[in-house]
């Protein structure tokens, strides 16, 4: 009776089959290995948790934050995206806190877009993408991103009489784990540019990478019609802190900045000053978390293609997406594989159609129970 067409438009999630599945794997004394969910499982910094233990005595941090208030965290953002890519910004004019870069996104949309406009979204993608587009009553056009073309999506193949809104891009990839190029966001943001098109690229890995590899920014292609979404969850491992930002072009900050003025304040003072502190950290903080997820790649990934999974050695993420040989329906066999062996995965059809046939191993699990994990699919597989 009380739900709107804009919260029925909201698609369902597989993951309540999952939590279900869970429950019934627990039923039959079964330990689950749950590597269903991308929430690191490592600590923030010591010294960030110590900065918001003493915020949280400071009476001064209990009142509502107010947009001067955030110069702080704006400042450390502009300095962090200068020292990681060079990007050089306006921290009043072209950065913005968030509360999660989930939240940001759903109102980004709201303030750059109108009911009925187009938007280009990646298949498959993030669920949340979903629910923000259908919240904001946007028309999807789907972006296949196909194996063959390293899970990049083909701009030339859309067609002329598709004029988007919004090119929505997210690399290193939610979930494929596949990785853009600099030269790949310059042609994309040209791509935008000639059509009128805003580039919103989701970067919550960005420090997540392995080896030498390092991700690029879309801002370095310029930050006239881009905006860039980072978060702290995945590179600070701060997930529940909600805190994260967006940068770019100054149209597009200035009417999010409208939107959640209208909807929320910023995030507790205590929790941007210990962002402001973990984004000036020196770089060898993120890398040491990032090691942690390389070694479980490592140990995941050859045990996986010993079975004769179809799955590449990710550069970056916290992910590992296989193709599993034979599987057609990807939710009735991670439905399966918890209840019958205790492995949580993520179904690849709950990222959209194209992740059909595949799972996502999301690397929070320590290299034995990853190995474990991949033993006990291998007797569902048998």
């Amino acid at each position: 009776m009380w739900s709107s067409r804009r919260a029925a438009a909201v698609p369902g999630s597989v993951f309540s089959l999952m939590d279900a599945a869970k429950s019934r794997a627990r039923g039959r004394g079964l330990d689950i290995i749950d590597l269903s969910i991308g929430s690191s499982d490592l600590n923030p910094p010591d010294v960030v948790l110590d900065a918001l233990r003493e915020a949280t005595h400071n009476p001064a941090t209990y009142r509502y934050p107010l947009f001067s208030d955030t110069q702080p965290l704006r400042d450390a953002a502009a300095a962090y995206l200068k020292r990681r890519f060079d990007v050089t910004l306006n921290a009043d004019t072209e950065v913005l806190p968030l509360i999660g870069a989930q939240e940001g996104l759903a109102h980004l949309l709201l303030a750059v877009t109108d009911p009925g406009d187009s938007i280009l979204l990646p298949d498959p993608c993030y669920p949340p993408y979903l629910g923000a587009v259908a919240v904001a009553g946007l028309n999807v056009v789907t972006l296949p991103l196909l194996p063959e073309r390293g899970f990049l999506p083909d701009l030339n193949a859309v067609p002329d009489n598709v004029n988007p809104r919004v090119l929505l891009l997210n690399y290193p990839n939610n979930p494929t784990s596949a990785v853009a190029t600099r030269e790949f966001f310059q042609e994309a943001a040209a791509w935008c540019r000639e059509r009128g098109t805003l580039l919103i690229h989701d970067h919550p890995y960005a420090e997540l990478t392995f080896g030498n590899y390092r991700a690029p920014s879309a801002l370095e292609a310029g930050t006239t019609g881009v905006v860039e979404l980072h978060s702290l969850s995945k590179t600070h491992h701060m997930g529940g802190f909600r805190v994260g930002f967006a940068a770019g072009d100054a149209h597009a900050i200035a009417a999010l900045a409208r939107v959640k003025g209208a909807v929320d304040f910023h995030p507790y003072l205590g929790i941007q000053h210990a962002a402001a502190l973990a984004l000036g950290l020196p770089d060898e903080v993120c890398r040491a978390g990032a090691s942690v997820f390389q070694e479980r790649r490592d140990a995941l990934v050859p045990a996986l293609q010993s079975l004769g999974w179809e799955v590449q050695t990710p550069q970056a993420s916290m992910y590992a997406w296989a193709r599993v040989p034979g599987v057609t329906d990807s939710i009735t066999y991670a439905v399966n594989a918890a209840e019958q062996t205790g492995v949580a995965l993520s179904p690849g059809r709950a990222f959209g159609a194209g992740g059909e046939g595949f799972v996502r191993f999301a690397l929070v699990q320590p290299p034995d129970k990853l190995q474990e994990a991949v033993r006990r699919l291998a007797e569902l597989n048998a």
